[in-house]
């Protein structure tokens, strides 16, 4: 009697109450134990499709929110106020590279016989141009005191070239070296705010030397033979200044390297012309010459 009400209600139960409480993720088990049959398989468990998050993988709520908001909302201005100081400052050092390819297509005519006297006058026009873009620069830097190196970089490359311009250009006019101070009057600076930097300074300087071998080579070809030597006694004092210098192997001692080949190249010229005989000869006319009259070689 017990087995038939076992087979006979418990499974038509089961199967009327499990489709009720399967979707809430319970498992309904028969109301009576029984015995399973050995041609059937255990029955399957059933677990929830949620399980329970895991605290080790929710991140906890930050406990200071605001400070860091506020932090990089400060970044944020910082940046959008160094943006347009740069965008003001490329203006403007676009306006000193235009001026210094004018400047360096005028001093190109001194490798010509051309009038000495009138190449100057033109290229210290250019030169007034220059230094009144510079002063330009200064009044933007005047906005953000102490930040002379922050903004560097963007105007660097085009000092380090009017550096080398201007001193070629004083040495055609007195035969001297630019000093930096003078440098720095030239180009309206000198102020503790924007100043001439002193690596800008002397990579000018190399860039200049590279500007002597092939004036001295145009210049014996005019006939002035004494410009060999004065442009090596020039070179000579300017290389050996520069070794007291105690350079590390970067970009400036890589262009200072370079002097050297400028030097020999003007040696081996200089060498040339006394082997002739022609410097002791045409001293005097290399005088003449050096201020724009053109002289006949002997």
């Amino acid at each position: 009697m017990r087995a038939a009400y076992r087979t006979g209600i418990s499974p038509p139960l089961s199967r009327l109450l499990q489709p009720l409480l399967t979707p809430l993720g319970f498992r309904v088990s028969p109301l009576l134990p029984s015995t399973p049959s050995p041609s059937r398989s255990p029955p399957l468990r059933r677990f929830s499709s949620f399980p329970p998050p895991d605290p080790f993988l929710v991140p906890p709520p930050s406990p200071f929110p605001f400070p860091m908001e506020k932090q990089f909302e400060e970044f944020k201005l910082q940046l959008e106020e160094s943006g347009g100081i740069r965008e003001k400052i490329r203006g403007v050092v676009a306006e000193i590279e235009a001026s210094n390819r004018m400047l360096s297509s005028c001093l190109l005519s001194v490798h010509q016989s051309l009038p000495l006297s009138g190449v100057l006058e033109k290229a210290n026009g250019h030169i007034e141009t220059v230094k009144g873009l510079y002063v330009q620069l200064a009044e933007i830097l005047k906005d953000c005191p102490g930040e002379f190196y922050r903004y560097h970089g963007d105007w660097r490359s085009e000092t380090q070239t009017v550096v080398s311009l201007i001193a070629f250009l004083h040495w055609l006019e007195t035969g001297a070296l630019l000093m930096h101070a003078e440098a720095e009057k030239k180009l309206g600076l000198g102020s503790s705010d924007f100043g001439l930097d002193i690596e800008d300074y002397l990579t000018g300087l190399c860039f200049m030397s590279n500007e002597f071998p092939r004036y001295v080579v145009n210049r014996v070809t005019a006939g002035d033979y004494d410009c060999p030597r004065k442009v090596l006694t020039f070179l000579t004092d300017l290389h050996t200044a520069f070794r007291m210098l105690n350079l590390r192997n970067d970009f400036l001692r890589k262009k200072f390297d370079g002097m050297k080949y400028d030097l020999r190249r003007v040696e081996e010229v200089y060498y040339d012309v006394k082997i002739r005989g022609l410097a002791s000869d045409g001293t005097a006319q290399g005088q003449a010459n050096a201020t724009g009259d053109q002289v006949t070689p002997p």
